[in-house]
């Protein structure tokens, strides 16, 4: 047989071994979804995390997870293999400060960097600090700080975007000083601008600042779109969690204002600042976590669209944007309390998208967590048809509460559905001295709020009244009933 024959047979069985079919990656399935045309699977592409916080692809087919304890990891998107590149020893993880928020560069290939923020405490002081980190085979390595601001055990935001331009975005919570987020000397509360090498841009509104906009109080996601517009999501204090549409030197409002400026300290403020509105907010409020922007035509109903998740929602919220994507039209919510808390969401290489559960973390949910939390869910296109899928709902108009459902809407996610409150976090509501006592403090705290307990002075009279009369004869109290005319007395 000549040399030149060996080599054909040679060429053509190599051939036909590149063109073999790959196996198709099994994972676990979990249900079936119905949108109008398309059906899609969920299924688990990786379980038994803890709290991962933050999902990024890459350009090269992986998916990267940060979790909140300091841990990274790297998830081959073809077979599912899992590989921790990273364990972060001096994280300092407490209620919502630990590894919070990650990028990696757009063009990963020549520049193999990912971007990590976390938290650490020396002494009694704690501050967040952005660091670059370099990938050096399975481990990321020669990390390079680039910025450290003030951190708290609340309120840190913090998620990090690549824009367009090719600038790192930092989104940088107000740390629970009411303070931070209007005074432009600080980096707290605002969102941050600069070049890869943690350098401040020379076309920042400010060539002297890292600062892009401000007026924010607790950003927990942060997305481009296609057309390089940049969009957060955040949480407000008692009301009014905010999606906004950030514009470069943009005064977003926050402390003075909180989502739509429509009371008449607001307006006064809006109209001295020139602040800008958020284009959707809720009342009661979903803390929404991850966003990210759906460009793609794999899921047709879902392109041009902000995927929203949820910690107190427990759901997934589609956004359906305008042309110019200035203005949210529509709103869907799927995996309403299904999943469990929702916390992070990031689109595939091929149009799929990943969602990460958060059962885990400081504030968990009765009934969570599920076996195998925390997930990496995997949602995608299926050809399966089943008699009873799940199907997405439209948000419920708004009705006449009366005191349980209130206290659901505003007070169980702290102070639980059953009053128990979280441990050395949100006190107990059974057997308080504080409910069953006198009414006057009480009702006072619930309006006005002190430290951590926003105010809720936006209820009616009659809310505030129902609300309290069902803290105060619930779950072993036997007080006495608030009238609306006490809580109007006390105001």
């Amino acid at each position: 047989m000549t040399r030149t024959l060996l080599a054909l047979l040679f060429c053509l069985a190599f051939l036909s071994s590149c063109t073999k079919e790959q196996p198709k990656l099994s994972l676990q399935q979990l249900d079936i979804v119905r949108l109008q045309q398309s059906w899609l699977k969920v299924e688990v592409l990786s379980d038994s995390m803890i709290v991962p916080w933050d999902l990024e692809t890459d350009s090269q087919g992986f998916l990267w997870v940060a979790e909140q304890e300091g841990k990274v990891s790297r998830i081959n998107l073809s077979t599912a293999e899992k590989k921790v590149m990273l364990v972060i020893s001096d994280v300092w993880q407490q209620r919502t400060s630990g590894l919070l928020g990650m990028a990696v560069h757009p063009d990963f290939a020549n520049n193999p960097f990912v971007y990590l923020n976390y938290t650490v405490k020396k002494d009694s002081l704690i501050s967040s600090r952005l660091f670059r980190y370099k990938l050096d085979k399975d481990s990321l390595t020669d990390p390079i700080l680039l910025l450290e601001i003030e951190g708290g055990t609340s309120h840190n935001g913090s998620r990090l975007a690549f824009g367009p331009d090719g600038k790192l975005y930092w989104a940088t919570g107000d740390t629970h000083d009411f303070t931070y987020a209007q005074n432009s000397e600080k980096l707290n509360g605002k969102i941050l601008r600069m070049n890869p090498d943690g350098s401040i841009p020379s076309d920042n509104p400010d060539p002297g600042s890292l600062v892009w906009a401000k007026g924010f109080r607790n950003m927990q996601g942060l997305t481009f779109s296609d057309s390089g517009l940049l969009y957060t999501s955040e949480h407000g204090d008692a009301i009014e969690d905010e999606v906004n549409l950030i514009i470069a030197g943009g005064n977003y409002g926050w402390p003075i204002i909180e989502g739509m400026h429509d009371l008449d300290p607001e307006k006064v403020f809006a109209g001295e600042n020139q602040t800008i509105e958020p284009i959707r907010s809720w009342t009661p409020v979903i803390a929404p976590a991850g966003i990210a922007f759906y460009g793609e035509k794999t899921i047709p109903e879902w392109t041009n669209t902000l995927l929203l998740t949820t910690l107190k929602g427990k759901s997934l919220r589609i956004l359906q944007l305008s042309q110019d994507g200035k203005t949210i039209l529509d709103e869907e919510i799927l995996f309403e309390n299904h999943y469990g808390r929702l916390r992070d969401v990031t689109v595939g290489p091929k149009g799929e998208i990943y969602l990460s559960t958060s059962n885990k973390d400081w504030n968990p949910q009765p009934g969570f967590p599920l076996p195998g939390d925390d997930k990496i869910l995997k949602i995608s296109l299926t050809d399966q048809v089943v008699p009873s899928p799940l199907e997405a709902s439209k948000p419920a108009e708004p009705l006449i509460l009366n005191g349980e459902q209130l206290y659901l809407n505003y007070c169980a996610s702290c102070h639980k559905a059953n009053g128990t409150g979280l441990s050395e976090v949100f006190p107990t509501l059974a057997g308080s001295t504080l409910v069953k006592g006198n009414v006057k403090p009480l009702i006072q705290l619930v309006l006005k709020g002190k430290n951590q307990m926003p105010a809720f002075g936006f209820l009616s009279n009659r809310e505030a009244a129902e609300i309290l009369t069902y803290i105060r004869q619930n779950w072993g109290n036997k007080a006495s009933e608030i009238t609306s005319p006490q809580v109007e007395e006390n105001r």
